[in-house]
């Protein structure tokens, strides 16, 4: 295990080395960013292009994006080039990555806190003059300032939000306070009007959104809790309408589950293919209430009021806790998982935000 160790951290280091390049990050004009991971994490970055372009017009954005998570830069226009990756198969985007070589990129900014293998594969591919990344913790006993592949690291910090950890990396290329922390999600006027037209049937009713599952099938809520979440926000609530929101993989099997619990005063979304036909839905929407991170930062995004359910992890809360000016979380008694959440303490906090909300009466 120990000579494991040691061969791994030995070609950690001889994969990092690099020759330092004599060029100032304030002077960069073409910038690639890796996000090729989950869909709330492409949205807590959205702020960190916006502010980039907006103070260095002239710079050309382009983003290594996920299949799953390229569509929440559609329309975004501070994002000038979009590419996907797969994260999983180097071979299959080598092509792509000589492709993107040719282009010379003055930086590649690596968001990663983690020593990530991937990554390292292709910035070297790459090979942009400057890489920045957030500080490493290291690996295989390798510390993070040994990789020189990395010119420049910004802090962590462990009492930050993610998204002001990410907006640290675009100070070195001079943006010294960034004007917004607001998340960008651009929906067209057709999902807006989709949106709105779903939603002026339930016109005199409070709206719930309610999203069942996660991106990690352990963060879930289940058909018994929701019965039980349903029946006791309706208990406060007569003149309420819970709209359940579903992936397009799922729609078909949740509609038939949502019928069989006979309650007309839950139902089905409309069907929702892409991640900004849900912020459509959710813009139009009085509260959310979210087990994933992903739909509570698109909740974030219109300052929807919003509880979320969180695994017993402070840390990982933190990073990627809700920004939504009324937010509320009830915590698991698992690290791993939603199980032995409160839905007593969510019903709880639903009321008083939703009251709050009507009342227009918060910090």
């Amino acid at each position: 295990m120990l000579l494991n160790m040691k061969i791994k951290a030995y070609l950690l280091r001889l994969l990092t080395q690099k020759k330092s390049i004599d060029f100032d990050l304030k002077n960069t004009s073409t910038v690639l960013f890796f996000r090729y991971d989950r869909i709330g994490d492409m949205i807590i970055s959205t702020p960190v292009f916006r502010e980039l372009k907006l103070a260095n017009p002239h710079i050309s954005i382009s983003v290594l994006a996920s299949k799953s998570n390229k569509e929440v830069l559609l329309n975004n226009p501070y994002v000038n080039h979009i590419y996907v990756n797969h994260k999983n198969n180097f071979f299959k985007d080598l092509p792509s990555l000589i492709k993107l070589r040719k282009k010379k990129f003055d930086v590649c900014v690596e968001f990663d806190h983690s020593v990530i293998p991937h990554a390292i594969l292709r910035l070297i591919i790459i090979k942009p003059k400057k890489v920045i990344s957030v500080k490493k913790n290291g690996r295989y006993g390798v510390n993070g300032n040994e990789l020189s592949l990395y010119d420049n690291y910004t802090e962590r910090g462990y009492q930050k939000h993610f998204r002001d950890i990410l907006l640290e990396t675009i100070k070195p290329m001079g943006v010294v306070e960034p004007k917004s922390k607001n998340y960008d999600l651009f929906i067209t006027n057709i999902q807006r009007k989709q949106a709105k037209k779903f939603v002026e049937y339930y016109h005199s009713k409070i709206l719930i959104g309610i999203n069942l599952e996660g991106a990690i099938k352990s963060k879930k809520i289940g058909f018994s809790e929701l019965n039980e979440i349903c029946k006791g926000l309706h208990r406060h609530f007569d003149n309420l309408q819970i709209i359940i929101l579903s992936t397009p993989k799922k729609f078909q099997s949740i509609r038939k589950k949502i019928a069989k619990i006979e309650l007309d005063f839950i139902s089905a979304s409309y069907k929702t293919d892409t991640i900004l036909d849900v912020a459509a839905l959710v813009s139009q929407l009085d509260f959310i209430i979210s087990p994933d991170t992903s739909i509570s930062h698109v909740a974030s995004a219109f300052n929807i009021p919003v509880v979320t359910i969180h695994e017993k992890n402070q840390e990982s809360y933190q990073l990627f806790a809700p920004t939504s000016t009324l937010n509320r979380t009830v915590f698991s008694k698992s690290k791993d998982s939603l199980i032995g959440f409160s839905i007593d303490l969510l019903i709880d906090y639903c009321i008083e935000l939703i009251n709050l909300n009507k009342k227009g009466d918060y910090e």
